[in-house]
This record gives structure tokens, sequence and C-alpha cells, in this order.
């Protein structure tokens, strides 16, 4: 269930103009099965939070990852998503993480589409993120709106900040990390790294 405290009335300073083409739009229905939301091509979706029943859509998500999609979301291999992972992962402490999924009711049973997350580090008043989206429901802007409402989520914290992680490869994320206002800063340590960061 999508809670209200996720449509944040706090006035903010609006994100940089954007590239009206990468986002998919959110209708104006709002349940407590979540909230509707359409991608750019017409595919409707559930937008809500994760739930502890999430678990075998979550690893049957995973399956349909390719392995560039695994490492460029959990920065290294993986050949499967363990059952103790996803447990953890679909149980989440709202006070310090949100984690929002894209439902896809038009099968059966149900599939997630994408997941977008937070994880609050309070002593640093900032959050890292990290956003997947199935390949064939990639590039069709449901990765902007997860991230978007990650922002959104963030703010409404009052945290200062929300940054991640990102391969250079990963051409799609950086590119809508900038349109978002995002600065990029390379990581010397990790090649191929850049930590990216939007002050709030």
């Amino acid at each position: 269930m999508i809670s209200a405290s996720l449509r944040s009335t706090t006035p903010h300073p609006p994100l940089p103009p954007r590239s009206r083409e990468r986002y998919a739009s959110a209708l104006a229905v709002h349940t407590t099965h979540g909230e509707r939301v359409r991608s750019r091509d017409g595919r409707g979706l559930w937008l809500r939070e994760i739930e502890p029943d999430d678990v075998a859509a979550l690893q049957r998500c995973f399956t349909r990852l390719s392995p560039e999609d695994i490492r460029r979301r959990f920065l290294h291999a993986m050949s499967e998503l363990p059952a103790p992972m996803a447990h953890r992962l679909c149980n989440i402490d709202p006070a310090r993480e949100t984690a929002l999924v894209l439902m896809d009711e038009s099968v059966r049973p149900a599939e997630i589409r994408g997941v977008g997350r937070i994880y609050v580090d309070e002593a640093a008043d900032s959050a890292e993120f990290s956003v997947i989206v199935e390949h064939d429901w990639s590039r069709i802007g449901l990765g902007a709106l997860l991230m978007q409402r990650l922002v959104d989520d963030c703010r409404r914290r009052g945290l200062a900040e929300i940054w991640g992680y990102v391969l250079l490869e990963n051409r799609p994320m950086l590119e809508l990390c900038r349109e978002l206002g995002f600065t990029r800063r390379l990581m010397m340590d990790e090649p191929g790294t850049a930590q990216i960061t939007l002050r709030l």
C-alpha cells in the first residue's frame, strides 16, 4: 500500500527541467492497492510499497534479469536471489528504509517489473538508493518514475541528500540522474564506478 506520507506536500525547490519522453506517467488513481501508473508505451502497472508476501515474486523477477542487469544493480555477479536475502528485502524497517515495487497484474501470478529502494543513514543525514527495472520494461520511463518517488520520499524524511553507486557503463542511469540534478564523482578505489549525489 502506498501511504499518504509518500506524497509530500512540503514545498521544495523543483527538480531541474527534464525530458518528458523519459518519464512514465502517474495516473490520478490512489487506492489501498497502490498508485496506478502507465509506462510511456501505454502499459499499466501498480506502484506500491513492498510487502512480506512479495518474496516469491521478487525471486521470479530476479530470474528474468540478465547478468548485466544484476551486475549493474548489485555491482557484482549473482546467480540467484537466495530465500533469506529475498525475505530480508521484502521485510523492511520503514523507519530506515523505503522499498517500492511496480506490479504487473495483467498476468497471474502478478509480477514485479521494477524495484526502487533507499537505505537511510541517520548519522550522515542521507540515504543510499538503488533502482532496477526488468529489461523488457526498461527505457519506457519506469526507472525515472521510481527515482522521482525515492527523491520525494527522502525530502519527506527531511534528509540532506540521496546518493548511490553507478557503474560508468550504465549510461541510461547516469543520464537519468544527470537530468534529475545529481552530481557525479569518480571512485578512485573502485575503477569504473561513480558515486552520484543529489543535495536536497
